[in-house]
């Protein structure tokens, strides 16, 4: 698989896999090494993680497997976001979700996502949503702390608005390589509203949660977008979900899809999407159908 390059030494693979859905209530180590193992073999290095996913459990459920096959880091590219701050039994002082980006939280989220993942560095770490009350001068510099300390290696950003995005770099005497937005059929205002076109100008590569609409492109109750994926799909010779990622594909920022899917199947075929030219027209009918009206 293609890797998209962030930095002049840094790329990330085209795909990018997320483990939100994971549940090690209902997974087991050896599942996960699984799909660790599958996405390798299919090309896909990059694994996106954050310190919250699964009521806090994830990255050290993902841990346990790197501490069990120590030689799989090296071929691993970990992402891993902090900030916000979830009520759960696993943050007894924490009694309304908020988000926190002082200096020491900061530290004290990397070292433990460090702890949980049994890696010394993360590739990316990301600010996962902007705060009202980011002191953006303190965050600047405990990022620019952690990445001299080696604890991080490359610093972007999620859910952040361009002058946000802008804001924080402003105090930064390192880049931002990307910020990871929600994007697909189902949420396609970033296409208009400048997320897209800020990053495209900076020729900063946005990486792209829920791709398929946290699987809502399939629950029959979009029948524009379902009739002519129907027809599309016959003609290009696929599947919905890997023509959804088709039509983020097409697009010439070089967008990087986050997929969460825990079927290796279904991983597999995510990569034919990388194949499909969507014709300039057939991008446009699902868009139109996405709007539900013609474009102005």
């Amino acid at each position: 698989m293609k890797q998209i390059s962030l930095q002049s030494n840094f790329s990330l693979s085209q795909i990018v896999y997320g483990v939100w859905r994971w549940d090690n209530k209902k997974q087991s180590e050896s599942d996960v090494q699984q799909i660790i193992e599958a996405c390798l073999e299919f090309g896909i290095d990059s694994f996106d993680h954050a310190d919250i996913y699964n009521d806090y459990r994830n990255e050290a459920f993902f841990g346990k497997v790197l501490k069990q096959n120590p030689s799989l880091r090296s071929q691993l590219k970990i992402i891993t976001k902090c900030g916000i701050q979830l009520l759960s039994n696993n943050k007894p002082t924490t009694y309304v979700k908020h988000y926190n980006y002082s200096s020491e939280h900061i530290q004290m989220s990397v070292d433990n996502s460090l702890r949980n993942l049994n890696t010394d560095y993360v590739d990316v770490l990301l600010f996962h949503r902007p705060s009202p009350l980011m002191n953006v001068d303190e965050a600047a510099k405990m990022l620019e702390t952690v990445v001299n300390m080696g604890k991080v290696k490359y610093v972007g950003v999620s859910n952040f608005t361009p002058t946000q995005f802008s804001l924080l770099q402003s105090r930064l005497n390192i880049p931002l390589i990307t910020n990871q937005i929600e994007l697909s059929l189902l949420h396609h205002q970033p296409l208009i509203d400048g997320s897209i076109d800020f990053l495209y100008e900076k020729n900063l590569k946005p990486m792209i949660w829920s791709p398929l609409g946290g699987g809502r492109l399939f629950d029959g109750s979009h029948s524009m977008l379902s009739k002519e994926f129907e027809k599309l799909n016959d003609k290009y010779n696929t599947t919905t979900d890997v023509l959804a990622l088709a039509w983020l594909l097409r697009h010439p920022a070089g967008l990087i899809p986050v997929i969460g899917t825990n079927k290796t199947e279904r991983i597999k075929a995510a990569l034919s999407a990388v194949d499909i030219n969507l014709e300039l027209q057939d991008w446009f009918v699902l868009y139109e159908a996405a709007l539900g009206q013609e474009v102005p």
